[in-house]
């Protein structure tokens, strides 16, 4: 039987904690694990190493919670979904009535790469659902932009209160709707270059080719080869499941290298497509979840003339 706040509900129940200080914070989180704990509950903490020791140092000696290493849970959405996905199934299938988890995105995801973290909070409430989760995602309201912390009121069913309470969000707007919307592409700087190669309908092979020919040496070898897989699917996506024509152009930059594939199509109709395991690849999804595996950002921009997707190789960061 669930505790809590998610007594009685079937699937995922989601919350945010919107704080403002650290007291604000650890009024939220403590009761959570601690009630986790009592409840005998699989009770998780995945914040970075600061506000990690926070709670870690709150905590009564030996109280049970279970802290989560950082490293590369949270380096792309589809690693932190497979990642939790794998996590959650091995506490139900240990008989695990619901499990309790407390996390946090690195503030490097409010910036440039933010689009993609909010189609993930979006997402989640979906991919998630199959498993008892009670999750509660902390945003700074000092550190997170107002733009972030909109996103994160129309992917968070409700808000967690130092009060106890559990407000619903009025915004909230369910996954398939939230991922259908047009999101704008922020534009890199490297973009505002001409780039240095323009093709129009290229072969697979051919884009392949101009990926490796971009290569000076600014990017390890293995992040060559994801996104020249990366490209290659993504061009044979827009050349099978798109409208003519079909264009690619690359950009590169001392610290990475950029693609924009775009054709006059509207882009998948799977509204999860690169977030989630493909279910058809004649959809072209098999090919977006491979580019979201193989490349450090991925951008999809559907425009009135055509639906672009932008793949970075390197470093993804830049003012915005």
């Amino acid at each position: 039987m669930r505790t809590g706040a998610a007594a009685g509900h079937t699937g995922y129940y989601h919350e945010a904690i919107l704080y403002d200080s650290d007291e604000h914070l650890l009024a939220v989180v403590l009761p959570f694990l601690l009630g986790g704990v009592e409840a005998g509950e699989p009770t998780l903490v995945g914040f970075g190493e600061r506000n990690a020791e926070l709670v870690r140092r709150a905590l009564p000696a030996h109280s049970g919670v279970t802290f989560l290493p950082g490293g590369n849970v949270y380096a792309r959405p589809t690693s932190a979904i497979r990642s939790y996905r794998k996590l959650l199934a091995e506490h139900v299938a240990e008989g695990a009535p619901q499990v309790r988890i407390v996390g946090e995105l690195p503030t490097s995801a409010f910036g440039a790469t933010w689009d993609w973290w909010a189609r993930y909070e979006s997402a989640i409430n979906h991919a998630y659902d199959d498993f008892p989760l009670w999750s509660i995602c902390a945003y700074n309201t000092r550190v997170a932009p107002e733009p972030v912390l909109a996103d994160v009121a129309r992917t968070h069913p409700r808000v967690a209160g130092p009060d106890g309470s559990h407000v619903p969000i009025g915004v909230y707007t369910e996954a398939r709707s939230y991922l259908s919307e047009p999101r704008p592409m922020l534009l890199d700087p490297v973009q505002r270059t001409a780039p240095l190669v323009e093709l129009t309908d290229p072969t697979p092979a051919q884009a392949r080719a101009a990926v490796y020919a971009a290569d000076r040496g600014q990017l390890p070898a293995d992040d060559v080869e994801d996104l020249v897989v990366a490209v290659s699917e993504t061009v044979t996506n827009a050349l099978r499941h798109g409208l003519p024509p079909t264009r690619m152009r690359l950009w590169a930059g001392a610290d990475r290298i950029v693609v924009a594939v775009s054709d006059g199509g509207d882009g998948p109709k799977d509204p999860f497509a690169g977030l989630l395991p493909a279910t058809s690849a004649s959809a072209g999804g098999l090919g977006m979840w491979i580019s979201h595996q193989s490349c450090n950002h991925v951008a999809l921009h559907r425009g009135p003339d055509a639906f672009t997707v932008r793949l970075t190789a390197g470093n993804p960061h830049f003012p915005v």
